[in-house]
C-alpha cells in the first residue's frame, strides 16, 4: 500500500541576532561530516532515536560514561534506589524459570495502579515493540494520520505492515507548554486527508519532539472521529498535572482507544525495555497471540511489579520526577533562551525542542561540536518530519549536567 505524505509548513525566518552567536562560530570552526556506516562507508541517515551512548563512544574514542546524553529524555537522578535492591533479589529467583506466559502479577500491578480490569493491560518489550502491533491493528483498519513533526518510529511499526500513512503538518509556533486545546480543526484533518479518509489517528501527549501538552477535553472529540486512536503516553507521568489529561478515564467507553506507557521514561530503566498498553481486552489479546513468546524478560516483569505495586513508593517518585522537570526544566530553557542563535520553545515535558533564530542556519555543526569537543550529545532533528538541520532536542540533566552543558555553549560561541 502506497505512502501518502503532506509537506509541513515552513518555519518563517527570524530576524539574524546582531552579535555573534553559536551558529556563527560553530560553523566557522566545524563542518557538519555526516557519519558513515562502518561496513559500507556510505553516510548514514539520521538516528531515529536519541541513547545510543556505546556506539556514540566508539565513534568519539571515548568510554561511554564520560558522555553527557542529553539525547535521550530520561530522569537523571534514577534508577530508585530500591530498584537495585528488587533486581539483586530477582537474580536469585527469575532467572532459570520462564516468565509466566500471562504476567499475571505485573498486570495486576498496573491494573490496581490504573483502576482498571487486569484483561486491560499488555506489558511489552518497552513502548517499541507494542506500536509494532497497534500498527498491525492500524494497517488492517485504514489509512493512519501521523502529526508532524513527530516520532520516527511510528512510520518504522507501520512500515512492517505496509500501512499508508499521512503527515499532519503541526504549527510549529505555539504560545505555552499547556494543556492546551488541539490545535487542529476537523478541517485542517480533512484537507490533510484530501479524498481518503483516514480511519487512524497517532497522539503523543506530551507531544514528542515539541513538548505540548493538550488538554483531554480537547481530544476527547477526536475519539468520536477515527476507528483507532493509538495514545502514545510515554512522557505523561513526568509531566507536573500531566495525569489529569490523559485518555485513560476514557477507555472504558471507547474500545477504540489504546494508550500506551513507558516505564523507561519514569524510572530511567531503558536498558530493561518495559512498557505496557492499556485497552480493550479484546484487542489486547489478539495483540498477544501475534507476538513472540515471553517478550518480557523475568528480571524486567519483577521489577516492573514490584515498582508500581508498591504505590505509595511509586506516588512519591513521580512528585519527585515532576518537581524536577518542572524546576529545572524552567531553569535550563530561561538560559538556553539568552544563547546567541538559540530558541527554546516551551515545554511541559523533560526536553526541550530549540531552533535556530538565524535564517536558514543548520544546527548541525553546533550538534558536532558539542559531541566531538565537549563529549555532550543532543538530539539530531533530522529524523523529525517537518523539522530539519536547524532544530535540536535537548533532555532536560540535573543541575550539573545542565551546567556543564551551557559551559560548552558558551566555549563555542567564544571560538575556543
Amino acid at each position: 500500500m502506497g505512502t501518502g505524505r503532506v509537506r509541513s509548513p515552513v518555519v518563517p525566518p527570524l530576524q539574524q541576532h546582531r552579535h555573534p552567536s553559536v551558529l556563527q562560530t560553530a560553523e566557522c570552526s566545524l563542518e557538519p561530516v555526516p557519519a558513515h556506516h562502518p561496513v559500507t562507508g556510505r553516510p548514514e541517515s539520521p538516528e531515529p532515536h536519541g541513547g545510543n551512548r556505546q556506539a556514540a563512544a566508539r565513534r568519539l574514542g571515548c568510554r561511554p560514561q564520560q558522555l553527557l546524553d542529553a539525547s535521550a529524555s530520561l530522569v537523571p537522578f534514577g534508577p530508585p534506589p530500591r530498584l537495585r535492591r528488587l533486581l539483586r533479589r530477582a537474580l536469585s529467583s527469575d532467572l532459570r524459570d520462564y516468565p509466566d506466559r500471562d504476567y499475571r502479577a505485573l498486570r495486576g500491578a498496573i491494573a490496581a495502579w490504573h483502576g482498571l480490569d487486569p484483561a486491560m493491560v499488555l506489558p511489552g518489550n518497552g513502548a517499541a515493540e507494542l506500536f509494532t502491533w497497534a500498527a498491525r491493528d492500524a494497517a488492517a483498519s485504514g489509512l493512519s494520520l501521523l502529526p508532524a513533526p513527530g516520532f520516527a518510529d511510528y512510520r518504522r511499526a507501520l512500515d512492517c505492515w505496509g500501512g499508508a500513512w499521512l503527515s499532519l503538518p503541526l504549527p510549529l509556533d505555539w504560545r505555552g507548554a499547556g494543556p492546551s486545546a488541539w490545535p487542529l480543526a476537523e478541517a485542517a484533518i480533512a484537507t490533510a486527508a484530501a479524498s481518503s479518509r483516514p480511519a487512524v489517528l497517532w497522539l503523543t501527549n506530551p507531544h514528542n519532539p515539541t513538548g505540548q501538552l493538550w488538554s483531554r477535553a480537547s481530544l476527547q472529540p477526536l475519539l468520536e472521529r477515527f476507528a483507532l486512536v493509538v495514545a502514545d503516553e510515554a512522557f505523561l507521568p513526568l509531566v507536573p498535572a500531566g495525569e489529569d489529561q490523559s485518555l485513560l478515564p476514557l477507555l472504558p467507553a471507547h474500545p477504540n482507544l489504546v494508550v500506551i506507557r513507558s516505564l523507561t521514561k519514569l524510572f530511567s530503566i531503558a536498558g530493561l525495555r518495559l512498557g505496557y498498553a492499556l485497552g480493550g481486552a479484546e484487542r489486547l489479546s489478539r495483540w498477544a497471540a501475534w507476538r513472540d513468546p515471553w517478550p518480557v524478560n523475568g528480571l524486567a516483569a519483577a521489577a516492573g511489579q514490584a515498582l508500581m505495586a508498591d504505590q505509595a513508593g511509586l506516588r512519591r517518585w513521580q512528585q519527585r520526577v515532576q518537581h524536577w522537570v518542572a524546576a529545572e526544566g524552567a531553569w535550563l530553557a530561561g538560559r538556553l533562551a539568552a544563547v546567541p542563535g538559540l530558541e527554546p520553545l516551551p515545554s511541559a515535558a523533560n526536553y526541550l525542542l530549540v531552533r535556530s533564530t538565524a535564517a536558514a542556519a543548520s544546527l548541525q555543526p553546533l550538534r558536532l561540536a558539542l559531541e566531538r569537543q565537549h563529549r555532550i550529545l543532543v538530539r539530531d532533528c533530522r529524523s523529525f518530519e517537518g523539522l530539519g538541520e536547524g532544530w535540536l532536542r535537548i533532555a532536560v540533566q540535573s543541575r550539573a549536567g545542565n551546567r556543564r552543558l551551557l559551559a560548552a555553549l558558551e566555549q563555542i560561541n567564544r571560538g575556543r
